[in-house]
């Protein structure tokens, strides 16, 4: 691992109504557009379903780390996230997040050290810590 602080790069762009185009150096662009909750067409990636993703992913990613480091043999985790989006004071936000793993290991002498590993994917999983990390906006506006 590299030594923090970590910067990741991601820029996006759109044309009027068009879908915006997420961008990162040396990853494919990623097309997105507002969910069909918010009136969008549903029929690509939305801010919404990128956050509930990188929810279930960063699962599986820090499960991975931890089962490595303690050396515990599983064969598949599927995980499935629902993110619970409401409306508190004035503000929409995410208030939840419902995630449920399904882990497959070869040794039932394992199962306990499964699942406090599991336990241990949840409580570091940077993403879900990261959730009421500061934003900070610098804007500018340009006329033709």
């Amino acid at each position: 691992m590299q030594d923090l602080p970590h910067h990741y790069r991601v820029s996006a762009s759109a044309e009027g109504a068009n879908n915006v185009i997420v961008s990162s150096d040396g990853l494919p662009d990623l097309e997105t557009a507002g969910p069909p909750e918010f009136g969008g067409p549903g029929d690509v990636w939305s801010p919404e379903t990128l956050l509930v993703g990188a929810v279930a992913n960063c699962f599986i990613l820090s499960f991975r780390a931890i089962a490595r480091t303690a050396r515990l043999d599983w064969t598949t985790l599927e995980c499935r996230v629902v993110g619970e989006l409401d409306k508190i004071e004035k503000f929409n936000q995410f208030v939840g997040f419902s995630v449920r793993a399904s882990l497959t290991i070869p040794n039932e002498k394992d199962r306990k050290k499964a699942g406090v590993i599991l336990e241990k994917a949840e409580k570091y999983c940077l993403v879900t810590n990261s959730m009421k990390a500061e934003s900070h906006l610098e804007g500018e506006v340009v006329v033709e």
